[in-house]
């Protein structure tokens, strides 16, 4: 691939450093969209780019660690000379206040990226949209002549992120990427059946979005819930599971009712809802489940794993 082609994609600056209050690190990448400019982190790029690999954050916005774990997973798995690695950073209003940023970049407000939410600045962007825009950027043939995969991952938050993006994503993709969703707090599931035995009176959002298909985001808009599970079951999933993430206290757990009704922690979250997906399509299923012994709720640990290495690249 031409350094051009890059270049068209990102144009870089320096990071800053924020106080405790901000973001660690901002990325140096800016992908330019049509909504306005999204900081991105990507990794030395290939001279020959035949995979990419988007690797989601957390709460924590802290894409800069996660690129850095998914250098180091692909330089295990002897991938790194041809992929290329892009970790989005989905900046909230106070990111950009603290570390005194442009006003063109896209910020939302708290985590509501993190469900599909429009950003608050500086026009009304889908966090999706921004995939999907992303997606199709490395798409390009182009640009990126020589990409034949595209893997969209994330761990804990990023996890969710993946989950539901893969439910509601309407991208008509030349690629369709592979998902890698690990050890996330809660799953979208497609009706009002759950695990676990619960009053819905007592917990009257547990279908709604992000739990549930009722009070979609606006990015749904158009797609019917049958729509979203048939899109759902076509795609090519991998849930990553943790056998020791297993703790109910887990600072960072969903312990809300709305999560608390797929299980007491994060690797029975993942075993239910994986098992409610092969209940509902025992047949034709392109998704599968693998566990990760000995590792807990470590992003690091998960996608540096033999099984984590599997998954990304296919090794």
């Amino acid at each position: 691939m031409k350094w051009g082609a890059l270049l068209s994609l990102l144009l870089c600056c320096s990071f800053t450093q924020a106080n405790e209050q901000g973001v660690g690190v901002v990325a140096q990448g800016r992908l330019q969209l049509k909504g306005g400019a999204m900081v991105v982190g990507v990794s030395p790029p290939p001279a020959s780019i035949q995979r990419v690999l988007i690797i989601l954050h957390g709460r924590l916005r802290n894409a800069q660690t996660y690129l850095h774990s998914a250098e180091k997973a692909a330089a295990h798995a002897g991938q790194l000379t041809t992929t290329l690695i892009i970790a989005p950073q989905f900046l909230n209003e106070h990111d950009v206040a603290r570390h005194q940023l442009p006003n063109d970049l896209l910020r939302w407000q708290g985590n509501d990226w993190m469900a599909g939410g429009l950003s608050a600045g500086p026009s009304a962007v889908s966090s999706f949209q921004v995939l999907d825009d992303i997606v199709a950027r490395v798409s390009d043939r182009q640009q990126f002549p020589e990409v034949k995969e595209i893997v969209i991952a994330g761990h804990s938050g990023g996890a969710q992120v993946a989950q539901r993006y893969a439910l509601l994503a309407r991208g008509q993709y030349r690629i369709a990427p592979r998902f890698v969703i690990a050890n996330p707090s809660s799953y979208a599931y497609f009706d009002a059946q759950r695990p676990m035995a619960f009053d819905p009176t007592g917990c009257p959002g547990f279908n709604h979005w992000k739990y549930g298909l009722q009070n979609l985001p606006a990015y749904a808009a158009g797609q019917t819930p049958a729509q979203l599970e048939d899109n759902y079951i076509q795609r090519n999933i991998v849930y990553l599971l943790g056998q020791q993430d297993i703790d109910p206290e887990h600072p960072a757990l969903d312990k809300g009712c709305e999560a608390q009704t797929q299980g007491a922690y994060r690797l029975l979250r993942g075993q239910f809802f994986f098992d409610y997906l092969t209940r509902r399509h025992p047949e034709g299923l392109n998704q599968r489940l693998i566990e990760v012994p000995g590792v807990g709720h470590d992003g690091d640990g998960m996608f540096n794993s033999a099984q984590g290495l599997k998954a990304l690249f296919g090794q």
